[in-house]
């Protein structure tokens, strides 16, 4: 059993045995996790109880709120009284408990070394390291979020407040409250968030901005392979492109250092824009070139070169605004140094403010 709060902690009574839940126990709802539903909030708060267990006492009504049935998706509100009825935790094996205290211990070691570029009470901003994912599954034994956890076990809460890519490296937000995530997802909602990229192409991209607006739909693999195309009946994308600067690097040609500001958060949105533009990103290996990316490889320039760079949003609290910046990753560097360009050019202050969508200027030729 999980106690998240002081308050929780104090209703709860004496801990559990080994086999689970003994006795009858309330749990008051605090402010933090109200909004959260049910099945989530119960499963979250007994740990190594099966998630169909906890079904089966909701559906059969032994786990109540306020002393009435609710269902599996009922959202919980502050000071609302759960009562948990008794409940059965599997048996684990001893080696099986003795891996899964390693795996903890490996993930909190990885948890404490990922850069943190601005904290308080509300939210916890990083910098994601490339080939990193931001959850774990598919595949993926632990992500950003399960390696935070393990870091800050005290944590009461941790949770995403958006989604980069995997082999995306930058700014990434998690918020440390409900309340706080639920107003940073309401900016996202309302698109308020300035989000700026910047990613290294293939192709001379010209030192000029200009819109991709073509519209994308995400295809559904039966292995679970995501994968975005340009489709006259997909969603709206919006991504305004500027050239900062145009090399060449033996052994790859031509390549360019663009910044990317999305007015929308499409899955793959920059990587499937430039590709269908004629410049993909060096090192894609969904949308890239797959030759150049073999080239590049055989040098050590191995990662993918999109990189968040910064984010600019409102405090979910205050309401102050934040210029979250991520500096530029060495392996960006490396691969500007190694075309005579000076990466320390195009470096972002903390200070520097995010430009906003609407704030770059557009190429005469219009959209593509």
């Amino acid at each position: 059993m999980d106690t998240r709060s002081t308050k929780q902690q104090r209703a709860l009574g004496p801990k559990a045995g080994p086999a689970g839940q003994a006795e009858v126990r309330y749990v008051e709802v605090d402010d933090d996790r109200a909004g959260q539903r049910l099945d989530n909030f119960v499963t979250g708060l007994c740990k190594g109880v099966p998630k169909s267990h906890v079904y089966q006492l909701i559906r059969s009504g032994q786990l109540r709120v306020n002393g009435g049935r609710r269902p599996a998706d009922y959202r919980l509100q502050a000071g609302d009284s759960l009562r948990l009825p008794p409940m059965r935790i599997p048996a684990v094996r001893p080696a099986a408990a003795a891996g899964a205290e390693q795996m903890q211990r490996a993930r909190a070691a990885l948890g404490e070394r990922l850069p943190v570029l601005y904290e308080d009470d509300s939210i916890l901003v990083i910098d994601k390291p490339e080939a990193v994912a931001v959850h774990g599954g598919s595949g993926v034994s632990s992500g950003v979020i399960e390696r935070l956890r393990a870091a800050w076990p005290q944590a009461r809460f941790l949770e995403l407040a958006h989604r980069i890519d995997r082999e995306t490296s930058g700014v990434l937000v998690v918020a440390r409250k409900r309340a706080a995530l639920l107003a940073l997802q309401s900016q996202w909602r309302q698109r308020a968030p300035a989000k700026r990229y910047v990613a290294i192409v293939a192709g001379r991209w010209p030192l000029r901005a200009k819109t991709l607006s073509s519209p994308l739909r995400r295809l559904a693999a039966p292995d679970g392979d995501r994968r975005v195309v340009v489709h006259a009946q997909g969603q709206e994308a919006v991504t305004r492109v500027r050239g900062l600067a145009q090399f060449v690097v033996d052994g790859a040609g031509e390549l360019s250092l663009v910044e990317a500001i999305i007015e929308t958060g499409r899955t793959h949105q920059i990587r499937v824009h430039l590709n269908h533009a004629g410049f993909p990103i060096v090192g894609d290996d969904k949308y890239g070139d797959f030759g150049l990316n073999r080239a590049l490889a055989a040098n050590g320039f191995r990662r993918m070169y999109l990189h968040a760079a910064s984010l600019r949003l409102r405090h979910p609290e205050s309401g102050a605004p934040l210029n979250l910046v991520a500096p530029m990753p060495a392996t960006f560097a490396a691969l500007l140094r190694a075309g005579g360009i000076d990466p320390g050019r195009f470096e972002v202050s903390a200070g520097s403010r995010t430009p906003g969508p609407a704030e770059l200027p557009v190429d005469g030729g219009g959209r593509s």
